[in-house]
């Protein structure tokens, strides 16, 4: 095609997208209407809670509840059945958490290599928020939960949801929890990925299996 014939053929399509925006305010001429919804229908808290087990549990995430007195009993045993000898614990975790387990404890360091990391058998932390709707975890690096590579390189993940506390319905709501100069790590399901024949592959990116405990009671 001649210079001309690709001039006037750029030309036309501009037109056409000038012709489209003619009654789109330009940038500067008012507020940006946002009006999505917020929420996705009305829930109760147990019910917010609800959906997002399910939908955790959709993403192939295994889902326990328990209470405050029985956690550090369930993780003991998690940690137990899945034969963790070593557990990676972030500063400010509750120390009450891990205190039945038998898995030796590893301290979150800055100076641990991924290597030494790898051999760590599991990593238990809290969260920022969860997201009902989504059945996505969000860690920001606050207490409990460490930085972003303790949760990516073990091989096992147990994340502790304070509930109704830290579950929220929606994106938007969790968005407002959320401090965007935080290191954010939004988790929705283990680690995995799929090659062009749809065969799934977990553990690639991340840890193989995540466990998420929903703690009432707290």
């Amino acid at each position: 095609m001649s210079g001309e014939g690709v001039y006037g053929s750029r030309e036309r399509v501009l037109a056409r997208i000038r012709r489209a925006l003619a009654d789109v305010p330009r940038h500067g001429d008012g507020p940006v209407r946002r009006a999505y919804l917020r929420v996705h229908g009305e829930r109760t808290p147990a019910e917010t809670a609800d959906l997002l087990a399910s939908n955790l549990a959709d993403y192939r995430a295994l889902v326990h509840r328990t209470t405050g007195d029985a956690l550090p009993g369930l993780l003991a045993r998690l940690l137990g059945e899945r034969g963790a000898a070593s557990v990676l614990v972030p500063p400010g975790l509750p120390p009450g958490w891990l205190r039945a387990a038998e898995a030796t404890a590893v301290p979150d360091r800055a100076e641990s290599t991924p290597r030494e990391l790898d051999v760590v058998d599991s990593v238990v932390t809290g969260c920022a928020v969860a997201i009902a709707e989504t059945g996505t975890l969000v860690l920001d690096g606050g207490p409990g939960q460490g930085r972003r590579r303790i949760t990516l390189v073990p091989d096992h993940h147990i994340c502790v949801v304070r509930v109704p506390d830290q579950v929220v319905a929606s994106v938007p709501e969790a968005l407002e929890r959320l401090d965007p100069h935080r290191p954010l790590t939004w988790i929705s399901g283990p680690s995995a990925t799929s090659d062009i024949e749809l065969d799934r592959v977990e553990g690639v990116h991340g840890p193989r299996t995540l466990e998420v405990v929903l703690l009432s009671g707290a």
